[in-house]
């Protein structure tokens, strides 16, 4: 089947206002919280936030002081958002927790024990994925799609632009020609706003923040803008829509571009391979990317529940080079400790609480942090292929 040389390609993302990242950012200071604690807790947490109430259940173990703190913890995240309203506050809104201890029956299976290795916290497929579209090595459609909520949020927390709220959604079409982005065709902008302004004030107000975002010359006069189109936007965040965890997936890895295992990430720890797993594919594809081996590379990796070693290691190049894919199959495995879920967490030192930062504008394409936040986002292994390959 021969490629397609000219097509339209979309990607959303959502805002850290918006109700399932709100709630994704709550079970993530979950998990910070707990792993600040003690490194090696056990935590899978999910969030439900809707008018003025937050709920918090699920699975964890680990030292039981901190939940006596979470409650403290979530309203500061609420605020940190900036949830000041009549339907949700950070202050005001009803909290509960029902969390509790981890099933016995999955740490049995789940722990190193004698001879047994630490095995994978539950069956599953996970994806990584890389592409040289942007300097990111993320797809351009999503890239620009989070940069565009990045800057509007930036504004509004410097108080550059008050009028603006939390909750927000952005959508980027581009126009793809021998496979490459060449211009936006449309741009989708939904923000919540104070009440009182106009479509066109609001228009007027974020697209010098959109075009900033965008290579020169992606943006023409073609370009179709659609900005809060259904009216106003007042109403919004988890007083406008019940919030939950996990339920923006595609916006936390690659806007569709790519494949997506069956997990979602927020909320888990880093002994779920729902979360390090696809951390450790991206690493590694990154990678790939980052050394020429390949213009893009997805990668699958398989678990089962409790056993330690993959089922299975899948490199796809897209058909781009002329690098052996099964090659890169047996080598990449053995550059991450054979890719068990322990050495994975070992490699990436994952067991730290660098969770909450992830839940919005994307768990890829992120500059590493100092503390070890967004290491799987390092390119240190593409020397090593370079010279592998050779």
């Amino acid at each position: 089947m021969s490629r397609r040389n000219s097509y339209l390609f979309t990607s959303e993302s959502v805002s850290e206002g918006h109700p399932d990242k709100v709630a994704d950012r709550i079970s993530d200071e979950v998990v910070d919280a707990f792993l600040a604690a003690d490194p090696y807790a056990r935590v899978a947490c999910e969030t439900m936030v809707t008018t003025n109430r937050i709920i918090l259940a699920g699975e964890v173990r680990g030292p039981g002081e901190v939940v006596d703190g979470l409650e403290a913890r979530a309203r500061a995240a609420v605020k940190a958002i900036g949830y000041e309203q009549h339907g949700f506050h950070w202050a005001h809104s009803h909290f509960e927790c029902h969390l509790h201890a981890q099933s016995a029956d999955i740490a049995m299976g789940v722990d190193a024990a004698g001879n047994k290795d630490e095995g994978a916290g539950d069956q599953g497929i996970m994806f990584g994925y890389a592409t040289d579209e942007t300097p990111e090595l993320m797809p351009a459609t999503l890239q620009y799609s989070h940069n565009i909520l990045k800057v509007l949020a930036d504004a509004r927390h410097s108080g550059e632009r008050p009028e603006l709220e939390p909750d927000a959604k952005s959508q980027v079409t581009l126009h793809y020609e021998n496979g490459r982005p060449v211009r936006a065709t449309s741009i989708v902008i939904s923000t919540q706003h104070r009440d009182g302004l106009s479509p066109r004030e609001i228009e007027e107000l974020v697209k010098p923040y959109a075009l900033r975002v965008f290579p020169e010359g992606f943006v023409t006069d073609e370009t179709r803008w659609l900005v809060n189109p259904t009216g106003n936007f007042v109403i919004g965040g988890p007083d406008g829509d019940c919030g939950l965890t996990g339920r923006k997936i595609i916006v936390d890895t690659y806007g569709g571009a790519a494949p997506h295992g069956g997990g979602a990430f927020s909320g888990k720890d880093p002994t779920k391979v729902d979360r390090s797993a696809a951390y450790a594919c991206r690493y590694l594809a990154k990678n790939v990317v980052a050394a020429g081996l390949a213009s893009k590379c997805t990668i699958q990796i398989g678990y089962a529940i409790g056993v330690s070693e993959p089922l299975s290691f899948y490199v796809d190049l897209h058909g781009g080079h002329d690098v052996d894919p099964e090659r890169l199959e047996k080598l990449l495995p053995e550059m991450i400790g054979g890719a068990t879920p322990r050495a994975i967490r070992e490699h990436l030192g994952l067991n730290r609480p660098i969770y909450a930062r992830t839940t919005a504008y994307g768990h890829f394409g992120r500059a590493p942090d100092a503390d070890g936040g967004f290491s799987w986002e390092k390119t240190d292994l593409a020397d090593e292929l370079r010279r592998a390959f050779s």
